[in-house]
C-alpha cells in the first residue's frame, strides 16, 4: 500500500480519527478513490491474517474494523460519485429468537473491509426476511448468525426457505456463531461455516471467486 502507510497504520492500530483524517487528506490531495479503498482493504487483510495467526484477538480486530468504518464514511460518498461500487453484496443477520449481535457486527464490518456491500438485517431475523432481502439486494452471500444453542435450529428453517427460492440458487449461505460447528452447517444444508470473522472473509471471497493476496501478518 505505497503512499498510504499512515492510513494503513491507523487502521491496524484502530486509530479512528487518524484513519478518517488520512482518508480525507488523501482525497483532498487528488488521490484515486479506488487506490485509497485498496489500501484500506489491504490493511484489513493484514488484520485478518494477524487474527488467524493468534497475534491479535477479537477486541483488537474490532477496533481496527471501527477505524475502517470511520475511514469508509469519508470515502463512500466519493466512491458513489465516481461510480465505484462493490461488485458483490452480502446480507447478514442473527436468526429468529437471537438478539445477540456483537459477532455478527464484526463479520459485517470485516466484510465491508473486504469491499463487499453489506446489508445488515439486525437481530431476530425470520427466515422469510432473509429470502426477501437476498432477492431485493441480489445478494451473493447470505450470512446467518446464532449465539444461543436454543436458536441454532432456526438456521435450518432459514436455509430451507432460501433453498426453496429457486431464484436464490446462486447465493452462498454461510453460518456461524459460538454454538455452530462445521458438522452442523453441513447437516442443515448450509454452503459453508465460518468459525470467526476473519474466516468469514476468506469464505465469502472464495464463494465469489476473489482470491486473497496472503498478506504478511507481521
Amino acid at each position: 500500500m505505497p503512499g498510504y502507510e499512515r492510513l494503513a497504520s491507523a487502521i491496524l492500530s484502530g486509530d479512528q480519527a487518524t484513519a478518517a483524517g488520512e482518508t480525507r487528506g488523501a482525497l483532498e490531495g487528488g488521490a484515486d478513490p479506488q487506490a485509497v479503498l485498496d489500501a484500506m482493504t489491504a490493511a484489513m487483510d493484514i488484520v485478518g491474517a494477524r487474527f488467524q495467526s493468534g497475534q491479535i484477538f477479537v477486541p483488537e480486530m474490532l477496533v481496527s474494523a471501527r477505524a475502517m468504518k470511520e475511514a469508509m464514511a469519508v470515502l463512500e460518498p466519493i466512491l458513489t460519485a465516481s461510480g465505484i461500487h462493490p461488485e458483490h453484496t452480502a446480507i447478514i443477520g442473527s436468526i429468529k429468537g437471537d438478539i445477540h449481535d456483537i459477532g455478527k457486527n464484526i463479520v459485517a464490518m470485516m466484510w465491508r473491509g473486504a469491499n463487499f456491500e453489506v446489508v445488515d438485517l439486525g437481530v431476530n431475523v425470520m427466515p422469510a426476511r432473509f429470502v426477501e432481502a437476498a432477492r431485493e439486494h441480489r445478494a451473493a452471500i447470505i450470512g446467518i448468525s446464532a449465539l444461543l444453542s436454543t436458536t441454532m435450529l432456526g438456521m435450518r428453517d432459514a436455509v430451507r426457505a432460501i433453498r426453496a427460492a429457486e431464484d436464490l440458487a446462486g447465493a452462498t449461505i454461510i453460518v456461524g456463531g459460538a454454538p455452530v460447528t462445521g458438522e452442523f452447517a453441513t447437516a442443515i444444508g448450509a454452503d459453508a461455516y465460518a468459525p470467526n470473522a476473519a474466516a468469514a472473509v476468506d469464505v465469502a471471497r472464495a464463494a465469489v471467486g476473489i482470491g486473497t493476496s496472503a498478506p504478511s501478518a507481521s
